[in-house]
C-alpha cells in the first residue's frame, strides 16, 4: 500500500520535475516554433523556380507574400481581386489566356510564381485554361479540390479527376489569376 507523504516537496525536487518536464517538451516546442514560423508575417515557403522556358532553375527558401486585402486590391484588377483573394470565379471562355496555344510558362498574377508550363496545357473545353500537371507540385497548394499559390495563397481554380493521361488531373485555372511569360 503506498502512502503519501504529507513531508512538503523540497525546492531541489520541483527543480528536477521542472527540468524534466522542460526537457521532454524540447522537441515538441521546437516542432510548434517551425509550424509557427511558416504562418507568420516572415513565414518562408519553398518554391521551384523556372526560366520561360520551363527549365528549372533550383528549388528555393523564399520570403511569403503577404499583403493586406487594400494592397491587393492596389495592385490587381477589381477583377483579379476578387478571384485571387475572395476565392471567385471569372467566365468561362474569356480572357486572353483560356484558348492560348504559345509557348512558355503561366505565372500566379499576384507573386509572379511558376505555377503551370503550357507543355502541360490541353483542351477542356471548358472554357478556363487547363492544364494535366502543375509546373512543380511545390508551387500549388490543394486542398479539397481548390488551388492556390504556395507562395502567396492566391487562389488560382480547381483541380477535377477528369483530365487526360498520365495524371487523369484537369487542373482548371481562372485566367484573371494567371500572367504568361513567353518562351524565348
Amino acid at each position: 500500500m503506498n502512502k503519501i507523504s504529507s513531508q512538503p516537496t523540497s525546492r531541489r525536487a520541483v527543480l528536477k520535475i521542472g527540468s524534466a518536464f522542460l526537457l521532454s517538451a524540447a522537441p515538441l516546442a521546437a516542432a510548434l516554433a517551425d509550424v509557427l514560423s511558416e504562418l507568420g508575417p516572415n513565414a518562408m515557403v519553398t518554391i521551384e523556380n523556372f526560366t520561360p522556358d520551363g527549365i528549372s532553375r533550383g528549388v528555393l527558401r523564399v520570403a511569403r507574400v503577404v499583403q493586406s486585402d487594400a494592397g491587393w486590391a492596389g495592385k490587381l484588377s477589381p477583377e483579379s481581386f476578387r478571384v485571387t483573394r475572395q476565392g471567385e470565379a471569372d467566365h468561362p471562355f474569356t480572357g486572353s489566356l483560356w484558348n492560348s496555344h504559345a509557348d512558355g510558362i503561366y505565372q500566379c498574377i499576384c507573386c509572379d510564381t511558376a505555377l503551370f508550363d503550357s507543355r502541360h496545357k490541353f483542351e477542356s473545353g471548358t472554357g478556363w485554361p487547363s492544364f494535366w500537371q502543375p509546373i512543380s507540385a511545390l508551387n500549388i497548394g490543394v486542398q479539397n479540390d481548390a488551388i492556390s499559390c504556395s507562395r502567396c495563397d492566391a487562389h488560382l481554380g480547381h483541380v477535377f479527376r477528369d483530365g487526360p493521361e498520365p495524371t487523369g488531373l484537369r487542373y482548371s485555372a481562372s485566367t484573371l489569376a494567371l500572367q504568361f511569360a513567353a518562351s524565348s
